[in-house]
């Protein structure tokens, strides 16, 4: 499924994040910026060593959630990944609507500063951070629609789902 927005194209796929070409990936990374499981796990995974050699060498403190940083790709399909922090759900009380949204605004403003044209984001916080998904993938892709309407730089957004449940929620929220 894909919608344009302005002059950016908003593409929703099924698949495996590091197995799509992009000028950067987007990671749902942990605030330590320590490497974990599910999409974060695969990224390092795939990329390399590289990329947690350059975390460690240029944010030895990591970033808090609702911010993200960037860092070469390693082995991976791409130039960049861009490693932003979701909130862990903890009911939806302590502003993690507002964090979510700018974990994914903190990404598409790295993109642009590089220069990227295409990005590939999977579902922040959607996973082990508990975030409910269906306020996840509104949040998530009212949040890139909007940027994209509003002239961000980038000639595709595709978010890369990894599972049928998680594609189909995002089409609705796209539809």
């Amino acid at each position: 499924m894909e919608h344009q927005f302005g002059g950016g194209l908003l593409v929703l796929v099924e698949g495996d994040i590091t197995l799509i070409a992009a000028d950067a990936i987007g990671n749902a990374a942990n605030a330590a910026l320590a490497g974990g499981g599910g999409v974060d796990g695969a990224i390092h995974r795939v990329g390399g060593p590289a990329i947690m050699a350059e975390l460690r060498a240029r944010h030895p403190y990591g970033t808090p959630a609702g911010t993200a940083v960037e860092t070469g790709a390693g082995q991976l399909p791409a130039r960049w990944v861009i490693h932003a922090v979701g909130p862990v759900w903890q009911g939806g009380d302590h502003g993690e609507s507002v964090q979510l949204a700018g974990a994914y605004l903190s990404v598409l403003s790295i993109a642009a500063e590089l220069g990227a044209r295409t990005l590939t984001l999977p579902a922040i916080s959607a996973g082990a951070y508990g975030y409910p998904l269906d306020d996840a993938a509104r949040i998530a892709v009212g949040t890139v629609a909007e940027s994209l309407r509003a002239g961000a730089p980038l000639e595709r957004v595709t978010f890369v789902l990894y599972s049928p449940r998680t594609l189909a929620v995002f089409e609705r929220a796209l539809s």
